[in-house]
């Protein structure tokens, strides 16, 4: 392909020797401000996908594409009829009742608000990863003989045993339901149980707060026989979770049913995430900023040295477009040579994080080993096209004022 004489000028400009050497000094810093900052951008945005990535997986691992349920907090009883009609909808992969409510588990010395979730353990795992996050016992709520008393199982998230003193198999606790109805005088129920197993999620929100038992129990702990509170439900793709809600609200359940997604149960975390990454997109970009006045810096010198030569070209018949052209090309060179080292040099850390995990974190701390690293050609693309545009944007004004010099006050001068 011909290339046109405004590049190949451009390129020649950028390679030759200047009169100046100061001038060519501040080319290669502007190139290495827009290396560093791209390099910056590429490493920071792959770890905040990394660990957005992690807290994704751990979410969905211990809960649900989507929930279905009743409006009103209406028990559902017709389980069954609704399980059908669930696993029969494209893309589901899985489905499993539950019971969510609130109550408050206490132990012989120490109490704490609980998030009561009653599964059941033999579809449970179609659903969610609770069976292999297991730390200590088993998911089984067996009523077992402790004490001389014949007790069910429950399972403790380890932060909320931790806080009760509970973190040994068949410890007992005292699960107490919060009435809803029967105004200040109302009496709760209260039932005890052995602790079967400790719960690790990874993620501290659902391992301080989350208590698991059995649906039965669960029935008689909160009186609601017969029924559930909620249908959870796993996809082949959690991407598809809007589409299948619509499809199972809209078309085929209708009122007075209503779904809610994986992303509206944890709006404000995922929110806040993508806040925090676009954030710090914008930060950074102030270094490729920095970057591009040097390019208009070194531009401005360029031009002041290259006026006899701006001259000689006009008066040989170059318009004033072709001299703005020349040094647009010139901070749109040093934008993409910028770019594609900092993208490379990006990629390769990147690269080595993820396969060689060469930043670790403290495991005593952290769930994960090293620093979660996830590269997206999306973040490529769109760091690049910022850098490079940058770059063109800052070249404009010394182009501008390279094309506006008159071909006899420019060879006089010289």
């Amino acid at each position: 392909m011909k290339k046109s004489f405004e590049y190949l000028i451009a390129k020649r400009y950028l390679k030759a020797k200047r009169k100046t050497g100061f001038i060519s000094i501040i080319t290669y810093i502007s190139i290495g401000g827009v290396t560093i900052g791209v390099t910056a951008l590429i490493l920071v945005l792959s770890v905040m996908n990394g660990f957005e990535q992690e807290v994704r997986s751990r979410l969905l691992g211990a809960d649900a594409h989507i929930r279905l349920r009743k409006y009103f907090s209406k028990t559902i009883t017709e389980v069954d009829s609704v399980l059908k009609i669930v696993r029969g909808t494209k893309h589901v992969v899985g489905a499993s009742p539950a019971i969510y409510e609130e109550g408050m588990i206490s132990s012989k010395d120490r109490q704490h608000a609980t998030v009561i979730k009653a599964i059941d353990p033999k579809t449970a795992g179609m659903v969610t990863d609770i069976a292999e996050k297991m730390k200590l016992g088993e998911l089984d709520f067996t009523r077992k003989k402790i004490g001389g008393r014949e007790l069910p199982g429950i399972v403790l998230g380890v932060h909320l045993a931790d806080i009760l003193h509970t973190t040994h198999i068949g410890d007992v606790v005292s699960v107490a339901s919060i009435p809803k109805e029967g105004g200040l005088f109302a009496q709760p129920r209260i039932m005890q149980f052995y602790v079967a197993g400790l719960v690790e999620i990874g993620y501290y929100e659902y391992d301080k707060v989350f208590s698991y038992m059995s649906i039965p129990d669960a029935q008689k702990l909160f009186d609601m026989p017969n029924g559930v509170t909620w249908i959870e439900i796993k996809l082949d793709d959690y991407e598809l979770a809007d589409e299948v809600k619509e499809v199972l609200v809209d078309q085929k359940l209708g009122y007075p049913f209503f779904a809610r997604t994986w992303f509206e149960m944890n709006r404000s975390l995922y929110s806040w995430m993508e806040i925090e990454k676009w954030g710090s997109f914008v930060i950074l970009s102030l270094i490729i900023m920095v970057a591009a006045f040097n390019i208009i810096s070194s531009l401005i010198m360029m031009v002041m040295e290259k006026t006899r030569e701006i001259g000689i070209l006009k008066s040989m018949g170059a318009t004033s477009k072709s001299i703005l052209r020349i040094f647009v090309f010139e901070g749109l060179l040093v934008g993409v040579i910028g770019t594609a080292l900092g993208s490379i040099i990006g990629y390769t850390l990147g690269f080595a994080q993820l396969y060689f995990g060469i930043i670790s974190l403290p495991g005593d701390v952290y769930l994960i080993s090293s620093l979660p690293i996830l590269m997206k050609w999306s973040d490529f693309f769109a760091i690049s096209s910022v850098a490079i545009f940058l770059s063109v944007v800052a070249s404009y004004y010394p182009a501008y004022k390279a094309s506006r010099l008159v071909p006899v006050e420019a060879i006089r001068y010289e």
